[in-house]
């Protein structure tokens, strides 16, 4: 793990790329270097709207470019400013589905002096994929990324 930290690091540090750019390339390791990281992308508060919008990502195309606060598992994080570690989203009844093919996943909140800003989520097709280790990169992660935004 901390190889990834490294790398991601270096990516978040880079004085060649933009922020769009660098969260791009973040979905491009995660995806590449966990294999049941299946969508991995960000989504970020749309303004002063109470709705999150679609940012970088690698996986599928998604329709929800658009999810307002309390809607699927990104809209709950949004509004409980907690990580959602979701195991079987067949069991979640608030559950907004990008793809016949996830099973589990993860959302983690991004905050900027205290506001929650946005968040980084994860797809996986398998059930129950994520491990302590992923949620703490995850959340290392949230917290760097918040320095460049």
């Amino acid at each position: 793990m901390s190889e990834i930290k490294k790398r991601l690091s270096s990516i978040l540090e880079s004085p060649k790329h933009n922020t769009e750019e660098k969260l791009q390339k973040v979905c491009h390791l995660l995806d590449q270097e966990i294999s049941y990281f299946n969508w991995t992308g960000f989504y970020f508060k749309n303004g002063d709207k109470d709705e999150l919008k679609l940012g970088p990502y690698v996986g599928a195309p998604t329709d929800h470019t658009i999810i307002p606060y309390g809607k699927g598992i990104c809209g709950q994080v949004a509004v409980s400013n907690e990580t959602f570690v979701v195991p079987d989203v067949h069991q979640e009844s608030n559950y907004l589905s990008c793809s016949i093919d996830t099973k589990a996943e993860i959302v983690v909140p991004i905050f900027k002096d205290g506001q929650n800003i946005g968040q980084i989520d994860i797809d996986s097709h398998t059930v129950d994929p994520f491990t302590a280790e992923d949620r703490e990169l995850l959340e290392w992660l949230c917290n760097e990324v918040s320095k460049i935004l």
